[in-house]
């Protein structure tokens, strides 16, 4: 269960790594042309959209860092409830704009980041 934990927070901590550089760092008519299921973004501001970019990238770094690095691991699943709440977030967004394909998609992500708060927690906590 330890090796699975592993992956799928490595996995998710680089996706969303990555998913949040590129929010903060590409302008709204680049990040807005990467997908279709970027048209949510036309309904906020290009600040919004940067805050946005830095918590994914601060609740990924929060998965991954303090596991990896062995300092304070409490916070690997605490960061995994952030993101959860930060999905949650997003499903909603999903749901108001009727793009229940894209918010099934949130909704793994959701799951994934329980899954990883309860095994960090509960089955296989870190330290």
């Amino acid at each position: 269960m330890n090796t699975v934990l592993w992956i799928m927070t490595i996995v998710l901590g680089v996706a969303f790594t990555i998913g949040g550089l590129t929010q903060i760092f590409l302008p709204r008519s680049r990040y807005r042309a990467l997908a279709k299921s970027q048209e949510w973004a036309d309904e906020f501001t290009d600040g919004q959209l940067k805050v946005i970019g830095a918590t994914k990238t601060t609740g990924a770094l929060g998965l991954v860092l303090p596991a990896a690095l062995g300092i304070a691991p409490v916070l690997t699943p605490l960061a995994a409830c952030g993101l959860m709440l930060f999905m949650t977030g997003a499903g909603t967004t999903r749901f108001r704009r009727r793009e229940y394909g894209a918010m099934a998609g949130d909704l793994l992500f959701l799951a994934a980041f329980a899954f990883i708060a309860w095994g960090r927690f509960a089955l296989e906590p870190l330290g």
